[in-house]
Parts: C-alpha cells; structure tokens; sequence
C-alpha cells in the first residue's frame, strides 16, 4: 500500500504548463527514485508535494490526508520533509541552533533531546562541530547538516531534491551511502536527483519525468538496464 500517492496532478507556472497528469508512489519501505533532464519537472513535483506550489488538478495523498489544499507548514507536521536545494541552512548560527530549528513543530520538540542525540549518532561529525558556526563547514558537511535538520522533524517521509549538486565525487557518494541508512530508520526516502546512476543503483523503484510527463518507470535495476535510458542518461 502506498504511503504518498500523487494521481494524476497538472501544474502551471502562469499559462504554461510544467507538469502533465503525473502519477506516482511510494510506499512505507521504500526508496524512489525520480530522475531526468534539468527543466523535466522535477522540482516542481517535490515543491508541489511540500505544498510550495499548488496543484491545478489531480491529488496529492499522504496515509489518509490530502495534502494538495495545506500550507506547507501543516505538510511538515503531517511528516512530510524535504530537504531542498542548495542546502539553505542559517550561516550564521551554529550547527546545534541549525539542528534545533528543524524541530520546531510539536512533536518534534518534545523529543528534541532524543533525536539530536540520534543525529549525531548518525553524522558524528557534525557532533565534533556542533558549535561551529554552519558557513565554516565544508559543502560535504553543510549537505550533512541540511540533512540532519531534516531528520530534526521525526519525518514520515524524506524528499530530497539533488542533494549531491554541487559535491565533489567522494561527497556525492557519501551522500548516497546515507539514503538508504535513512531508510534503515524507517523513514522511506523520495530522491529528485539528475545523478541518473546513482539514484537508481539505490532505489526499489525509480521513474523517468521527461517534459513534465512520466515516460518510463520501473524497478531501479530495470530502469538501469533501459537501452534508452542508457543512450539518453548514463552515456552508453
């Protein structure tokens, strides 16, 4: 059974359409992948989820919540978490204060103490540098953290838009070896990402988004053996 479920969702940015009757799932233990060109839609899927942009058709449903109508601060307190682009974290406060504001929704304080000592279980390197201030770190560190604060929020489901942008190839595979530790901890992981290989090597299952459409999908060693995915995606 689906945990998130996207049926059949249009959006427009003005008069133009960015995203053509899309439909997809993820289920409670998974991870799932959603992968294509730049301008295929991507993020526009992920904010829409996340309630940053709103659907002109179609529904969005999490468990039993529709999430197409809530501000995205409800979004986030129903367990929905995206960990966005660009990492966005507050440069100028400390990594501990980073970590601290992504638990700022009821639930989440109440077992704030409990969860930071989690974290830091989970990226012991942020736990050496939790009074640095966060722009001291390096982009490795700082994608740690974004993802840390994530984790902050006890989410239901991680949403993670390219989280290896950006990242020299010893951090990008870093990044990747977390996903599925994540998912490990019960929390079943949505990955936008252009890292086609990547992305699919990690995924039960993995969808192509080509012009605001989805094209192909498919379990993730299914989609790495497309030829066409081959030919367009991984250089083959």
């Amino acid at each position: 059974m689906a945990l998130l479920a996207i049926d059949d969702v249009d959006v427009f940015y003005g008069q133009v359409q960015a995203l053509h009757g899309v439909s997809l799932t993820v289920g409670a233990d998974e991870i799932v992948a959603l992968v294509g060109a730049n301008s295929a839609g991507k993020t526009t899927l992920i904010r829409t989820i996340s309630g940053l942009i709103r659907p002109a058709a179609g529904r969005i449903t999490f468990g039993d919540r529709s999430l197409e109508a809530l501000e995205p601060h409800k979004i986030v307190e129903a367990g929905v978490v995206q960990i966005p682009e660009g990492r966005r974290l507050f440069p100028f406060i400390t990594v501990e204060e980073n970590l601290m504001v992504g638990a700022y929704n009821r639930h989440a304080r109440e077992r704030m103490a409990e969860t930071l000592d989690e974290v830091f279980t989970l990226f012991p390197t942020l736990a050496e540098r939790r009074r640095q201030l966060a722009r001291t770190l390096s982009g490795g560190e700082q994608q740690m953290l974004a993802i840390a604060r994530g984790l902050m929020s006890r989410p239901k489901l991680m949403m993670f838009d390219e989280p290896s942008l950006g990242l020299a190839p010893l951090l990008v595979k870093e990044v990747f070896n977390i996903i599925p530790r994540i998912r490990a901890q019960n929390i079943p992981v949505l990955l936008v990402e252009q890292n086609v290989n990547h992305s699919l090597r990690i995924c039960d299952r993995g969808y192509v988004l080509e012009n605001g459409r989805v094209a192909i999908q498919g379990t993730g060693q299914e989609l790495l053996g497309n030829p066409d995915i081959k030919k367009a995606y991984l250089g083959m």
